[in-house]
């Protein structure tokens, strides 16, 4: 059974959203919320059956889905969604530098098996473990696999399916509208955010308003094996967990898989590189550094308002 994420971020309507429909459902291997006003309240039920088919697409655990099938028989048909992931995929990994890169699929799949039979995985099996992207080929039509690599779209698949809700709703002429998939957020119209504190259970980081905008957090302090040390964050470059950052929080307009991709990403970078990337593609972040040290971006105030950090 796939291990529930608890959530990174979480939401408190406003009071002047009185009407707002909200519903829930666990999908994608964590809590999945859906809020609209009254009047689109019928919109609710297909959103869902829409992330459903996505999330059909997308599973490294669906035996139907193309990324499974791809990474068991080193072969598969692709459909639209499973083809434009690994499109988005491919061009992450080239804006990056490689340290978004969902080859990693033998590590946290095979070896650690995360969301399944987890287990530490040893320092001989991570360094054999190949995470090279090269080994993957594909068009629109169908992907190979020609390495040893296995596929997870983990690092990007809950902001591409709220970019998939989002646009649904849009196309519906909602005006209003909240979708959050754990550490996921986007924002139809103005919403408030609160980040939880990792470090302090039931307590709150900041908390901010934003409009029309995304948010995307990852962490180390959710998903691991044992201890911190063997968490679900894999450096592609060295095979091994995310040392650096506890949480990395990103705030922009850009569209949520490409905000999830980079938080993903940022996690994994050494500490330098990780704020020179951040500020060469001026996305505002809140990010909690190993060391506990909190640091908060210049330009956060062109994205929200009402931050409050706790």
């Amino acid at each position: 059974m796939l291990r529930l994420l608890a959530s990174l971020l979480f939401l408190t309507l406003l009071n002047a959203h009185a009407e707002l429909v909200e519903r829930q459902k666990v999908m994608m291997g964590t809590f999945v919320s859906i809020a609209v006003d009254m009047q689109h309240k019928e919109l609710i039920a297909p959103a869902f059956n829409l992330l459903q088919t996505i999330e059909s697409s997308l599973s490294s655990f669906d035996k139907n889905s193309p990324i499974y099938k791809l990474n068991h028989d080193k072969s598969a048909k692709l459909d639209r969604y499973s083809y434009e992931a690994l499109k988005l995929s491919l061009d992450y990994y080239k804006e990056t530098d490689g340290y978004f890169d969902i080859a990693v699929g033998k590590i946290t799949k095979d070896l650690y098996c995360f969301g399944l039979d987890e287990r530490v995985a040893s320092s001989k099996s991570l360094k054999q473990a190949s995470t090279a992207i090269s080994g993957l080929l594909f068009n629109q039509d169908e992907a190979i696999i020609t390495d040893t690599i296995k596929i997870d779209l983990g690092g990007m698949g809950k902001g591409y399916g709220v970019d998939k809700l989002r646009a649904y709703l849009k196309a519906n002429d909602v005006k209003y509208a909240v979708i959050a998939l754990s550490g996921d957020i986007r924002c139809i119209g103005e919403c408030p955010v609160a980040v939880n504190d990792p470090l302090r259970e039931g307590a709150i980081l900041a908390t901010f308003q934003m409009k029309n905008s995304g948010v995307s957090t990852s962490g180390n302090y959710n998903r691991y094996v044992k201890d911190v040390a063997h968490n679900h964050l894999i450096n592609p470059k060295n095979k091994s967990s995310e040392k650096n950052f506890i949480s990395v929080t990103l705030i922009a307009k850009l569209p949520s898989a490409t905000l999830d991709a980079y938080a993903t990403a940022v996690s994994v970078m050494p500490i330098k590189r990780a704020y020179a990337f951040l500020d060469a593609h001026q996305l505002a972040y809140i990010v909690l550094q190993s060391n506990r040290a909190l640091r908060v971006s210049k330009n956060i105030q062109e994205y929200v308002k009402d931050l409050k950090l706790k």
